[in-house]
């Protein structure tokens, strides 16, 4: 399994070239099966998630056609050899449960396992459900797989989401394209991925309108068309990366930042005293006065602080001036990371949905053990920082969502590298 080595203590300086967006491109993919015709997806990020949904269409029968050394995909699901998505390739990605609205609109037949992924918490998808029966749709779980029918196609109905589930409005503004009727999904999830999920599904025919906003409204349609679209930068990433001259000290520009995807970190980040410039290709971050002040963070839904930038944002706070407070309130069981950043020194108290961090002057190496995707990076971050060396286990998580980690960071003067066993 392979390691992180990274040896800390430098400021970083260059530029860092942001990737096309994981979780928009995990959705964009499970929109092919809407259409008998090709859907092109350029800027799309190389990562194991990726691999993973494209073996899962092809175990359906679409065909997907790689070029651009993997930033391009052509994705045809011109027939559907079978409606199953199996446990031996759903289990490993949490994001496989999208290929369950689609297949059902267009086929009237879908069972797909429930779905894996990354251990911070139970992440339940029983909104997708109740949505998809609301929509006409009959369901029934057996040994651990949905089977779910709709012999005369689905039908548009009003669906009131009791809470914010970026997963959920997605899958259901699929199912919803190819649905008899007008559907009103309310408390919808506003995210950029899902404006992007309703600007590529529109140029396939679909009749949209309100993504952005609560309340998305769809028109179903008889069929949907092929189309080309460009994946959005992804936000994680961006915001990840503009920690790193924060926690390190130095100055870096993000080549394809945007403001607009990140405003509730740079909002935090100037109220920490890190400087947040837009420049002709993206952003520039560097402190302003050689110091980080502690800050109250509390994740909500989008436009709110991301959950997944809380760990990162953790990261950057133990060496805060005070003591910062987090709140956690998306995932029951996000801050696995707390305990890894306290061997390197940090201070934090955690209890139920809040930690408390109190800054301390210097972080020190150690070998610590990533446990999700974003812990994984988290701990990336305080290695840049720490005095000595840092060993981070278990980086097969980093993979599923950070493109050439190790490259971007050395390009910047990083001492990192990875230690195949």
């Amino acid at each position: 399994m392979d390691r992180i080595a990274i040896t800390g203590g430098r400021p970083l300086h260059g530029e860092i070239s942001i990737s096309g967006a994981k979780n928009a491109c995990l959705t964009l993919m499970p929109a092919a099966l809407l259409s008998d015709e090709p859907l092109e997806l350029t800027n799309v990020p190389r990562l194991a998630d990726i691999e993973m949904m494209t073996k899962i269409l092809v175990s359906l029968g679409a065909s997907v056609e790689l070029s651009e050394q993997g930033r391009r995909l052509v994705i045809t699901a011109k027939k559907f050899e079978q409606h199953l998505a199996h446990y031996d390739l759903v289990r490993k990605m949490r994001a496989s449960i999208l290929v369950l609205g689609p297949m059902l609109a267009r086929e009237h037949e879908a069972v797909v396992s429930l779905p894996g992924g990354c251990a911070i918490g139970a992440r339940p998808v029983d909104l997708h459900l109740k949505g998809l029966e609301k929509l006409g749709a009959d369901l029934e779980l057996r040994t651990g797989y949905v089977h779910a029918k709709a012999p005369g196609g689905l039908k548009g109905a009003e669906i009131d989401f009791p809470f914010v589930s970026v997963g959920a409005t997605e899958n259901l503004m699929m199912a919803a394209t190819l649905a008899k009727g007008v559907t009103v999904l309310k408390n919808a999830a506003k995210e950029p991925e899902i404006v992007d999920l309703a600007r590529c599904l529109r140029k396939m025919g679909a009749e949209i309108d309100g993504e952005g906003s609560d309340v998305i409204e769809i028109e179903g349609v008889d069929r949907l068309k092929g189309a080309s679209h460009r994946v959005l930068p992804d936000r994680i990433e961006l915001g990840t990366y503009m920690l790193a001259p924060a926690i390190t000290g130095g100055e870096v520009e993000l080549i394809g930042g945007k403001r607009r995807l990140v405003s509730a970190l740079v909002e935090k980040l100037e109220e920490a005293d890190i400087e947040v410039a837009d420049t002709e290709n993206g952003m520039r971050v560097k402190r302003r006065n050689g110091h980080i002040d502690a800050l109250d963070i509390a994740t909500s839904p989008y436009p709110g602080f991301p959950t997944d930038l809380q760990a990162q944002m953790m990261a950057l706070m133990t060496l805060a001036k005070g003591t910062s407070r987090f709140e956690e309130t998306i995932f029951e069981n996000r801050y696995m990371h707390a305990p890894e950043l306290m061997r390197m020194g940090a201070k934090i108290d955690v209890q139920g949905g809040v930690a408390h961090v109190h800054g301390v002057e210097r972080l020190t190496g150690a070998p610590v053990m990533a446990t999700d995707l974003r812990a994984s990076v988290s701990l990336v971050l305080a290695g840049l920082a720490a005095e000595g060396e840092t060993l981070v286990n278990r980086v097969y998580h980093l993979d599923r969502g950070y493109e050439q980690v190790e490259d971007k960071l050395r390009a910047c003067g990083a001492q990192i590298e990875r230690l195949k066993d």
